[in-house]
């Protein structure tokens, strides 16, 4: 196989700091700009510093084994150089501003198109406009696909069928079927803990619904709850969402779903009825990035508690709301509970290097994290730990991200055919009837 040449932008290296190991025998190009760039943010407290920072490691490795500017060889059989274009580049067209980053980007792989005719030279790049650019300079340009699903067949979590009416009265009849027996028919091959809604094809009232169980590799009827601390399934999918919730052999939990879904307050009525009813975990965490202005909390007067409060408040308006059906002090019995560690709300900030054992985690807003993150995140969880990924893949905050490489849709992907993991896409609006209108008309 013929050795192609891939430039990578600094978007790449932020996304995934590891990008340079994942490009096979191919040779890797790094514009020294792109390194400059990551040097204004190797000082930032925060997943794009870190990434800056553990990049600059890898490369310090490397430039052990010699001259960067010359190139030097990699385990993988390619090589990896840094490359320093002059900023006159003449590039067809009109003359581009050399002063920003982008512009020397597109220098660099102009000029190594062109000295390298024989070779499939291709810029790498996460910025739909920089890929624009170099087309219309006539140089290849893809996005970096290590970490990118696709977002369109990803699972939904639920599949309509059409059987006969005698398997579906054998499902109500024996309460499960073991897969074995199903080999043939659309059962056998689904991914874990999917659920399926059968309709009879000869009485379309006559239905059920299934779930795949991997822990008994059986097909077993959906579980009804009556409701979960007070609050009731109003829609097929929280029906579906719930039974995940309320499965302790599920261990990671991912609700998709965009806003007046009931994704969080699904969760979080699952998060009170096992911590504090059923006491199955010590404690219910609740987290969320921080993301919606692009700060660290930092940059806001007062303790961590005042700073962390416009980024929490819609969870704390949830956990009010909940309470409110058990206690007429919703308010007091949310800050006894809070105060007694029962309830633990805090940003993804300070999660790293904890483990966490015996308790209910609840990450909100879950698109807005990178897959690193993501990984960070779910290592951290000790014995007995449920997390419940939340999110819209649709409505992202984090301008590195997109619905095809957040760590959501990344992660749901990943742990599609585990035992231990399930996911639902909610679909229908639940808070009001004025918040589903302004979903679908605007």
């Amino acid at each position: 196989m013929e050795k192609k040449i891939f430039i990578l932008d600094t978007n790449v290296i932020i996304s995934d700091p590891k990008a340079i190991f994942n490009f096979d025998e191919h040779d890797i190009v790094i514009p020294i700009v792109v390194i400059e760039e990551l040097d204004k943010f190797k000082k930032d407290m925060n997943q794009v510093g870190l990434a800056a920072r553990s990049f600059a490691r890898n490369i310090e490795s490397l430039r052990k084994r010699g001259k960067l500017v010359d190139g030097v060889d990699l385990d993988s059989g390619g090589t990896i150089k840094i490359n320093i274009t002059p900023e006159n580049v003449d590039l067809p067209g009109p003359k581009l501003n050399g002063s920003y980053a982008d512009n020397v980007i597109l220098a660099c792989a102009y000029k190594i198109t062109q000295e390298n005719p024989e070779r499939d030279v291709t810029l790498v790049s996460k910025d739909v406009n920089l890929r624009i650019k170099a087309d219309v300079l006539g140089i290849k340009a893809d996005t970096y696909r290590n970490e990118v699903v696709n977002f369109s067949e990803l699972p939904k979590g639920y599949e309509n069928i059409v059987v006969d009416g005698e398997f579906i009265d054998r499902i109500f009849e024996t309460r499960k079927f073991q897969l074995e027996e199903l080999q043939g028919t659309p059962f056998e091959g689904a991914h874990s803990n999917k659920f399926f809604m059968l309709t009879d094809k000869a009485n379309e009232q006559h239905q059920a619904v299934v779930r795949i169980d991997p822990f008994e590799n059986t097909l077993v009827p959906l579980k009804q709850f009556k409701d979960v601390w007070g609050l009731r399934a109003r829609n097929f999918a929280q029906k579906l969402a719930i039974d995940l919730l309320m499965d302790d052999r599920v261990k990671l939990v991912s609700l998709i779903g965009a806003a007046g879904t009931g994704k969080t307050l699904l969760a979080i009525a699952t998060g009170l009825q096992k911590c504090l009813d059923e006491g199955k975990y010590t404690r219910m965490l609740v987290a969320r990035p921080i993301y919606p202005m692009g700060r660290d909390i930092g940059f806001l007067p007062g303790t961590i508690e005042e700073k962390l409060k416009p980024w929490m408040q819609p969870v704390f308006d949830n956990l009010e709301y909940l309470l409110a059906g058990y206690d007429s002090s919703s308010f007091g019995k949310m800050n006894d509970l809070m105060n007694s560690g029962i309830i633990e709300v805090e940003a993804l900030t300070y999660i790293r290097g904890r483990s966490i054992p015996e308790q209910f985690i609840i990450v909100d807003e879950a698109q807005n994290l990178t897959p690193h993150e993501i990984k960070t995140i779910v290592s951290r969880a000790g014995e007995n730990t449920k997390i419940v990924l939340t999110g819209d893949p649709y409505q992202i905050d984090n301008p590195y991200m997109n619905e095809s490489n957040n760590g959501l849709s990344y992660i749901i992907d990943r742990f599609k055919d585990l035992s231990i993991a399930g996911s639902v896409t909610l679909e229908k609006g639940e808070r009001s009837a004025l918040a589903n209108a302004a979903a679908e008309l605007l």
